[in-house]
């Protein structure tokens, strides 16, 4: 089998073209991406129940607006934490040490499973104030998005999905229904004129 080069940690983002209305301009950002198949979450779609309501003690730690998210069409019935450590801007945990010199690799809080740079997972199970002083910011999900072995590189050969880098800021954009315009309008390419794509494609 051919080795498939991990997308873990960049954001899908769909393009005009994708027809499937699970994810008409959708933003995921890929949480496991290898030959076994892939995992993410969607970032833009807030739903109208407040996480207070479902999960007692994460209601205050999850950052505005303090609502679950639509995750994706999988699993609707479960929940997925991902939230940011702060300070580091979305660098490696290994710094390279100097010659001659060991540097520390600092340890993640407990219930916490670090993903890519400053993202990580959160164990829902643990209690909220074991990592409250830690996280910098913390989205719950409903569901996820996952794609089998192959699926995903079919997707992306047919032009579905724009994959670019993320930043620790796009999980808890305090704007998510403006995420998808936001993240293209940053790309130094030409996909920074696809932000500017109307809703309606017939009023192009």
């Amino acid at each position: 089998m051919t080795e498939v080069s991990s997308l873990t940690g960049r954001l899908l983002v769909a393009t005009p073209a994708l027809a499937d209305p699970n994810f008409d301009r959708a933003v995921v950002l890929l949480l496991d991406h290898d030959e076994k198949g892939s995992l993410g979450v969607v970032l833009n779609r807030p739903t109208p129940v407040d996480v207070a309501d479902i999960l007692e003690g994460w209601g205050e730690l999850a950052g505005a607006p303090g609502v679950v998210f639509q995750g994706g069409p999988v699993s609707l019935d479960s929940a997925l934490g991902v939230a940011v450590i702060p300070g580091e801007k979305g660098a490696p945990p290994r710094a390279r040490p100097r010659a001659g010199a060991r540097s520390p690799v600092p340890a993640d809080p407990i219930g916490f499973r670090r993903v890519h740079g400053a993202i990580g997972l959160v164990d829902l199970e643990a209690p909220p104030e074991l990592l409250a002083s830690a996280l910098g910011s913390l989205r719950i999900f409903a569901g996820y998005s996952g794609w089998g072995p192959g699926q995903l590189e079919n997707e992306l050969a047919e032009g579905a999905w724009y994959v670019v880098e993320s930043e620790p800021g796009d999980v808890s954009s305090p704007d998510p229904e403006r995420l998808w315009r936001a993240v293209l309008r940053r790309q130094r390419s030409e996909l920074a004129m696809v932000a500017t794509y109307p809703d309606d494609p017939s009023l192009n």
